[in-house]
């Protein structure tokens, strides 16, 4: 059985990658290489405990797909593995419930020992990094976090729409549903965010999960 999950859309980094997470954690490592693919696989195989997730990936916006599978797959651990070594987006990417971030420089052995340390319950940040970020993410973050949380999987959906300028109608079309469906949880997710408006709700949502200094 897959434990671990490789989301990253270049091949050699997920060969070597699964090489050494296969040998430590003696079991299958499953692969994708853009967001609605990992999706599909994270929703056939229900027992996976780590994904290495790839802020960089085809159809993941910053921290977007982060908060996504938060919000869809709770129990998943996630390791963020890129070469944005922003420390911002570092500390927002914690905030909104990273188990670990590792910079793509970062050679294999560092990797394993933020496997080791995820798996024991921890958080994991490399050393160099540590000291630049012992002052917490913003409250604004947080505070922005800890009300995504109360979002349903459906509402998260729609909230991601709405930040895409979809209207009503569209979302009902987008997500099967009837518009009236739509309205009552765009009602919900206006209440739970503590905004006023929709394009209000739409902004913040760009504005804290963007990741500009991807590479």
């Amino acid at each position: 059985m897959a434990r671990a999950i490789i989301a990253d859309d270049h091949p050699l980094f997920r060969a070597a990658l699964k090489q050494a997470l296969t040998a430590t954690l003696g079991s299958d490592v499953l692969e994708a290489e853009n967001f609605t693919e990992l999706q599909t696989v994270l929703e056939q195989e229900r027992q996976v405990e780590l994904l290495f997730l790839d802020l960089n990936m085809p159809g993941n916006r910053g921290l977007t797909g982060l908060t996504a599978i938060r919000n869809q797959f709770p129990d998943v651990l996630i390791l963020i593995v890129s070469a944005n070594e922003s420390i911002d987006v570092i500390r927002r990417a914690m905030a909104f419930g990273a188990s670990a971030y590792v910079p793509k420089s970062a050679p294999l052995p560092m990797l394993m020992n933020a496997v080791d340390a995820v798996l024991a319950g921890d958080s994991w940040l490399p050393e160099h990094l540590k000291d630049e970020l012992k002052r917490p993410a913003s409250a604004a973050s947080q505070d922005f976090a800890t009300k995504l949380e109360q979002l349903t999987p459906q509402q998260f959906k729609v909230l991601t729409c709405i930040a895409d300028g979809l209207l009503n109608k569209q979302i009902a079309y987008e997500l099967d549903v009837q518009e009236t469906t739509i309205k009552q949880h765009v009602s919900a997710i206006l209440r739970k965010l503590g905004v006023y408006n929709r394009t209000q709700a739409g902004v913040i949502f760009h504005d804290m999960l963007k990741a500009d200094e991807e590479a």
